[in-house]
């Protein structure tokens, strides 16, 4: 069944002693506005998370195959398409690009039909094999602290090294220093909007919808490791609208989620040191708030 109502939604989570996202380009710290102190996720970060969680809740089966993914080659996903729509004709050269017509517009539908991420999130698909670009009904901010963070830096020892020569250097100590980097607690506030005039372009409907707020629940629980410490979803609170186009200001609904530091809490280390406001009452006309967690 297709969508035909305009979602919007704000996306809590928290970190303990962990790196919720690194950032590769400062030494894997965690990602931070330097000017204010606040903590940052990057959208890019969220959709890789859900994409993880329906690949394993699915089994990576059509219609909720993967098309961005660990060691993918995103060609060969293209050829596929081309292949499913019998226009094997069209692959004459492997990395030849299509400029246009028909066939592109089968291969992107198909596309759209067996791949979860591209008909939820979009896709550029014309390099190379063309199967054309998406534009996602499902679209991420950044995710950003409640409160300013610190990024503690650890030293660690591994009682081993790589090649012998590491060995002979050392003497026979065999240890490998290194570092890590950590958040000691925060929480994150993400906001989100679903439309449902592009959901009927890529086909994304209520089961996708119903699929990735489930995603959003529960995908820090199967995305665990030492370098990610505790995460957890603590709140995702939808605002669903009567309407296709509306019937309020997204920013004006996401004011009425207010996460604050309880009172005589100066330095958060647990999400019970946070109190969470949420304005229910006297909603826009059109508009109905859910907590789906």
């Amino acid at each position: 069944m297709s969508l035909t109502n305009r979602y919007d939604f704000v996306l809590l989570f928290d970190v303990k002693d962990g790196n919720p996202n690194g950032d590769p380009d400062a030494g894997n710290l965690p990602r931070m506005d330097v000017e204010t102190g606040h903590g940052l996720v990057t959208d890019v970060s969220l959709k890789r998370k859900v994409r993880n969680f329906v690949a394993m809740a699915k089994s990576e089966q059509p219609p909720y195959e993967i098309y961005v993914k660990e060691k993918a080659i995103l060609n060969n996903q293209h050829k596929r398409a081309y292949v499913g729509v019998g226009r094997e004709d069209m692959l004459a050269g492997d990395d030849k690009k299509r400029k246009g017509g028909d066939a592109v517009d089968d291969a992107r539908q198909w596309m759209c039909r067996n791949f979860f991420d591209v008909r939820t999130f979009g896709a550029v698909m014309s390099t190379g094999i063309n199967c054309g670009q998406v534009r996602g009904p499902v679209q991420l901010t950044f995710a950003r602290s409640i409160n300013p963070i610190i990024a503690q830096e650890h030293s660690i020892t591994r009682m081993a090294v790589a090649t012998e020569a590491e060995a002979e250097k050392q003497e026979g100590d065999n240890r490998t220093m290194g570092r890590k980097h950590t958040v000691p607690y925060g929480l994150y506030m993400a906001h989100g909007f679903v439309s449902s005039f592009l959901a009927k372009q890529t086909g994304f409907s209520i089961d996708d919808l119903d699929l990735f707020w489930q995603a959003l629940a529960q995908m820090l629980e199967h995305d665990r490791s030492a370098a990610r410490g505790e995460m957890a979803t603590r709140g995702l609170y939808v605002f669903k609208h009567d309407s296709e186009l509306g019937n309020a200001p997204a920013h004006a609904l996401f004011e009425r989620v207010r996460p604050k530091l309880k009172d005589g809490i100066s330095v958060p280390r647990a999400f019970e040191d946070y109190e969470v406001a949420v304005n229910g009452a006297n909603m826009p006309a059109g508009v109905t708030l859910t907590r789906m967690c």
